[in-house]
């Protein structure tokens, strides 16, 4: 019998409805994760617990929550009775929270991280099935011996630095921004795994390491018609000795492309001394590297992947000295 751990954070999986709310108003991570849990069907085999970490919506992120997060994920995995965990989540910032742990993890037993796009008092409620699929992906990944960081929503089983967040409010909200699915969930109430099913090496685990880390400030702007350099020099201006701005991502036009008059002031912080990381706001493709471009291109991370990695990539992980291929190569 393997055990596998549930861990809650709250989000729109959590929400409920109180009487008197507006049609499709709600409030998310209301409900505890043990509630969540109750009734669900576990895998052959498995025993579940749980653990409510934080009860949050995932906009309200912070890097505390994550330190909190990890902190469990290393106390949960070091019982060697725990084949894997499930992290219930918000989807809004999932893909970050996919993203840091994938840099962080050891690799060795899987963790899938769930969400919902309809509040668990809703009528279409999709967190119950989202869930059962979750705790069934931990237990097909440990039978393969696979390890690694996962996002398991709407019947699909995603790579961590391939999930995003791609409608505002369908159920069926997200893709991989070009890139297949790892697993598909099929109508006998399994995961059938595509050609790319796969995980990383196994790497020395950060969770530790994140907890005496202060993060750097990096913050995002966007390139667009019209565009100037007017927020960045106001970012530069308004950047303080205790907490200096020391990275910059820029959601790029196209394949990395950016208004001329934003690149000026770019260079301008590159000169200051702030590390500059180039995504796009394109929802599919990327943006590939060019060895004539200013700055780094980030793959298909999405902004909020970039911005997760150049953050780590400041702080300078160990065992991890680039962070940036390091997920791009997974």
């Amino acid at each position: 019998m393997q055990r596998v751990v549930v861990l809650g954070t709250g989000g729109t999986i959590a929400g409920v409805a109180q009487a008197g709310m507006a049609e499709g108003r709600y409030q998310a991570g209301v409900l505890p994760v043990d509630a969540l849990l109750a009734g669900r069907r576990l895998p052959e085999g498995w025993q579940a617990s749980a653990e409510q970490v934080v009860a949050i919506d995932s906009k309200d992120l912070t890097w505390a929550h994550w330190q909190a997060l990890a902190a469990a994920l290393a106390r949960h995995l070091a019982e060697p009775d725990v084949g894997g965990v499930v992290v219930t989540h918000g989807t809004d910032t999932v893909e970050e929270t996919a993203c840091l742990l994938d840099v962080l993890h050891d690799q060795r037993r899987p963790v899938v991280l769930t969400a919902a796009m309809r509040p668990a008092t809703a009528a279409d409620a999709d967190g119950p099935a989202n869930l059962e699929q979750a705790l069934a992906a931990v237990a097909s990944l440990a039978a393969a011996g696979l390890g690694g960081i996962w996002v398991a929503v709407h019947g699909r089983l995603w790579r961590a630095r391939d999930v995003r967040k791609a409608h505002s409010h369908a159920i069926d909200a997200f893709d991989g921004g070009g890139a297949a699915p790892a697993a598909l969930w099929d109508e006998a109430g399994g995961w059938q795994a595509a050609e790319n099913w796969g995980a990383r090496a196994e790497q020395p685990p950060l969770w530790h390491w994140l907890a005496r880390q202060t993060p750097p400030r990096v913050a995002c702007v966007f390139s667009h018609a019209d565009a100037d350099g007017w927020l960045v020099h106001a970012a530069l201006a308004a950047s303080q000795p205790d907490a200096p701005l020391k990275g910059l991502v820029v959601a790029c036009t196209g394949h990395g492309t950016v208004h001329e008059a934003l690149e000026a002031a770019l260079k301008d912080a590159q000169a200051q001394g702030v590390t500059i990381w180039r995504s796009t706001r394109v929802a599919r493709g990327g943006v590939m590297p060019a060895d004539d471009a200013p700055w780094p291109a980030t793959g298909g991370l999405t902004v909020g992947q970039t911005r997760v990695a150049l953050t780590l990539q400041l702080l300078a992980p160990p065992q991890r000295p680039d962070v940036l291929a390091y997920l791009m190569a997974g």
